[in-house]
């Protein structure tokens, strides 16, 4: 029975795990040489009545042929399935749909799974897009290529000490004062506020297109990944066949 895409892809990602655990731990075993040695031993006294000592050995406990044959069936099944994969995937392809209308036709999958990363990216920034603060009045600028408001004025303000005369002075005592400090206008700001950043209708239309986009993106894939399977080539058996030709022993 033929397979899809989708399929093969669910397919992969065990096959993937295991064959990388399996190689991380073949590797493991080559960098413990003690493993591929072993010897054995005996003793021979040089006469009839010499001491006797029994024999020894050591087990070799790997053997470099096993590890080969283990690596080449474990790596032999991801090749296959990727092989499975990649040339399918040569012939996956979908058209981007919205609102009825073909925004890319024939994307292929793979491309698909880049724009995918690309929109949920760009949706993401999008949400974070600097707003005008709404409690003002803006007006676009043309010129400037700002937002502005209209001027406010406020009043600036200083500091100015006055005599206050207590008593008035008579022909015995002179006048007594005190200096009082009061805070008299001294000038007028015209303040004008200025901004870059954008309307929220505008950036909220912005992120609702994003979705739009990305969810027509993601049915895309899926129809892309319904691609029934194609003959593919043994890629393991032609890269394991080279490896390990006798001529290479």
């Amino acid at each position: 029975m033929t397979a899809k895409l989708n399929q093969i892809i669910a397919i992969e990602k065990g096959v993937k795990a295991r064959a990388n655990s399996e190689i991380t731990d073949l590797h493991k075993i080559n960098l413990k040489p003690a493993l591929f040695s072993g010897f054995a031993k005996t003793y021979q006294s040089i006469d009839e009545n010499g001491e006797k000592l029994p024999a020894e050995s050591q087990r070799v406990q790997v053997r470099s042929a096993d590890v080969l044959e283990k690596l080449q069936h474990s790596q032999s099944e991801l090749m296959t399935i990727a092989a499975r994969k990649d040339w399918t995937n040569m012939n996956a392809r979908a058209d981007i749909v919205l609102e009825g209308k073909v925004v890319l036709p024939s994307v292929p999958a793979t491309h698909l799974l880049f724009l995918e990363k690309q929109l949920t990216d760009a949706h993401t920034f999008f949400s974070n897009l600097p707003l005008l603060d709404e409690a003002e009045d803006w007006k676009f600028d043309e010129n400037a290529g700002l937002y502005k408001t209209d001027p406010v004025q406020t009043h600036r303000t200083k500091k100015k000490q006055t005599p206050l005369v207590m008593y008035p002075a008579t022909p015995e005592h002179p006048a007594q004062t005190q200096l009082i400090t009061e805070d008299v206008i001294s000038g007028f700001w015209n303040t004008v506020k200025m901004s870059g950043a954008m309307k929220r209708p505008n950036v909220e239309t912005l992120v609702e297109r994003c979705e739009a986009l990305l969810n027509a993106v993601k049915q895309a894939r899926e129809a892309a990944n319904m691609t029934e399977e194609v003959d593919s080539p043994d890629v393991g058996a032609a890269v394991f066949g080279y490896l390990f030709a006798k001529e290479a022993q």
